[in-house]
C-alpha cells in the first residue's frame, strides 16, 4: 500500500471524531486523553490480525450452521476480580458449556469469553443521585471508580490504561490455561461428570452418560487425545470507549488494513448502533469480525442498512447480529428480521443474547432475571429460525464461574430472599456456575431438535 493510501486509511480512522458519539465519557482533561492515548498507541498490540482473521473464518462455519459460537464472560469485568482464579473460573465453565453443546449439535463450538477489555458499560444517565447528592454516573472500571465519592467519580483517562495492563495479564492467563492441559477434553468431561452427580441436576446424567460413552469409543478406536488437550478461546468486549479502541488499531504489516488489536472480536451495543454514529463508522473500518446488538425495535431495514455499512463486500464471518428481544417478544419481533435479512442472501451470523432482554427488579430491590426467562428466550430464538429456515448460530451470555445469587430460579431455586445471599455484580446480574452448566445441557437438547 502506498504512502498516500496508507495516510487515506489513518485519517479514516478518526473520521468518528466529528460525528455524534453516545455514552462517551466526559472527560476533564483533554491534554491528558491525548497523553494516554499516545501511550496506548505505543504498547503492544493484545491480539493479532491472523488471529482475527481465524475467528472471522469460524463465525462464518457459524452462520453456514457448521459450527456453533458460545460467548459468555461477566457483564463488566472489575479490576479488582481479574484475578487467577476468578479468570479460571469462567474459563473452566465456558469449556464445561462447550463440551456438552458440542456433543449436543455434532458441531466444533467456537470458545469466546467476554473477557480482557469488558471495563465499559453505557449508561442510562450521564449523573446518579444518592441523598440528594449528585455524580457521575459509574461508566465501568476503564473510566471510574464504582465508589460513591467525587474523587472516585470522576472520569480518569489514566484508567485505560489499567484496563490494557489488566486485559494484557489476564490475555496471559486465558492462553496458559488453553494450551497448558487445563483444558483438557478428559478433564473438562470429568467436571461435568461431577455436576450431573449432584441429585439437583440428576436429569442431565444421561446426556453426560452418552457423552462418556462417546469418549470410551473414541479411546477404543485410537484417538490423539493428546491433540485435545488445547483448545482455542478468543476474546471480546463492546467496542464503547472510542478513546480506548482508537490507539489500540494497528495497521497490518501483511494486508495493509488496520485491526482493532484490543480484542479479537467487537460489539456494538443496542445504544450505540446508530447508522450515522461514531462506532459504526470506526468499527466500519476496521477488519476484525465485528457484532451488532439488536433490540426489539429493530427494524429489517435497520439490519440491512447495518450490513452495507460494516460488511459492504459480504464477508462471511465478518458480521454477527446478535440479538436480545426479550422473551416475551423474541416470537414476534425476531421472524420478520430473519425472512428479510435470509432474503437478501447475504453472509450474517446469528446470535442470541438473552439476558439484556430480561432484566427485572424484585420485589427486595435487586436487580435480576429469572432463569427460565432468559431459557425461554433462546427457545423463542431457535423457534424463529426454524420458522424462517435460517440458522442459529451462537449463543451469548452474561456468566461467572463463581456461586453467586444474581438469577432467579434454576435447579438451584434460587429465589427473592437468596438473592441477598451472594449478589455481587456491580451492573447486570449473572448466570452463576451451575446455571451456567444448566443452560449448556438444556439448550443441547435445543440444537439437537432444531
Amino acid at each position: 500500500m502506498s504512502a498516500v493510501a496508507d495516510a487515506a486509511v489513518v485519517a479514516g480512522l478518526d473520521a468518528w471524531r466529528e460525528l455524534p458519539r453516545r455514552h462517551q465519557p466526559t472527560w476533564p482533561d483533554a491534554d491528558a486523553v491525548g497523553r494516554v492515548s499516545g501511550e496506548l498507541a505505543s504498547l503492544p498490540p493484545l491480539v493479532f490480525a491472523g488471529e482475527a482473521d481465524v475467528l472471522t473464518a469460524h463465525l462464518g462455519a457459524a452462520g453456514r450452521g457448521e459450527a456453533f459460537l458460545l460467548q459468555g464472560g461477566d457483564c463488566a469485568e472489575t479490576f479488582a476480580e481479574a484475578t487467577a482464579d476468578n479468570i479460571r473460573n469462567k474459563i473452566k465453565t465456558i469449556l464445561q458449556m462447550a463440551v456438552v453443546l458440542t456433543y449436543g449439535g455434532s458441531l466444533p463450538v467456537i470458545k469466546m469469553g467476554r473477557m480482557a477489555g469488558q471495563y465499559a458499560k453505557p449508561r442510562s444517565s450521564d449523573d446518579e443521585t444518592r441523598d440528594g447528592v449528585t455524580l457521575p454516573a459509574y461508566r465501568g472500571d476503564a473510566v471510574n471508580a464504582y465508589a460513591f465519592t467525587p474523587a472516585e467519580r470522576v472520569p480518569d483517562p489514566r484508567r485505560l490504561v489499567e484496563a490494557y495492563h489488566r486485559s494484557a495479564a489476564t490475555l496471559n492467563l486465558i492462553r496458559a490455561f488453553t494450551t497448558g492441559g487445563f483444558a483438557d477434553l478428559r478433564r473438562v468431561h470429568e467436571w461435568n461428570r461431577g455436576f450431573t452427580a449432584n441429585p439437583a441436576y440428576a436429569r442431565y446424567e444421561e446426556v453426560a452418560g452418552d457423552i462418556d460413552r462417546a469418549m470410551r469409543f473414541m479411546a477404543a478406536c485410537g484417538a490423539d487425545f493428546d491433540a485435545l488437550r488445547t483448545v482455542e478461546f478468543f476474546a471480546s468486549h463492546e467496542a464503547l470507549l472510542l478513546d480506548y479502541e482508537r490507539p489500540l488499531t494497528r495497521i497490518d504489516s501483511r494486508t495493509g488494513t488496520p485491526y482493532d488489536c484490543s480484542a479479537h472480536f467487537l460489539w456494538i451495543g443496542e445504544r450505540t448502533r446508530q447508522i450515522d454514529g461514531a462506532h459504526v463508522d470506526f468499527l466500519s473500518r476496521v477488519r476484525n469480525p465485528v457484532g451488532v446488538k439488536l433490540g426489539p425495535t429493530t427494524t429489517a431495514d435497520d439490519a440491512l442498512a447495518l450490513m452495507d455499512r460494516l460488511n459492504p463486500n459480504d464477508v462471511p464471518g465478518r458480521l454477527t447480529f446478535i440479538t436480545r428481544m426479550g422473551a416475551s417478544r423474541i416470537r414476534d419481533t425476531l421472524p420478520p428480521l430473519l425472512e428479510k435479512v435470509t432474503a437478501s442472501g447475504r453472509p450474517v451470523t446469528w446470535v442470541s443474547d438473552p439476558m439484556h432482554g430480561n432484566t427485572i427488579t424484585s420485589a427486595s430491590g435487586f436487580k435480576t432475571r429469572r432463569f427460565d426467562d432468559v431459557l425461554d428466550e433462546v427457545r423463542g430464538f431457535f423457534e424463529a429460525h426454524r420458522s424462517v429456515g435460517s440458522v442459529p448460530g451462537g449463543l451469548h451470555v452474561e456468566l461467572t464461574g463463581d456461586d453467586v445469587t444474581e438469577v432467579l430460579g434454576g435447579s438451584e431455586a434460587i429465589d427473592d430472599d437468596g438473592l441477598a445471599r451472594r449478589y455481587e455484580t456491580l451492573v447486570d446480574p449473572r448466570l452463576n456456575h451451575q446455571q451456567s452448566l444448566e443452560m449448556a445441557f438444556l439448550v443441547a437438547e435445543m440444537i439437537r431438535g432444531s
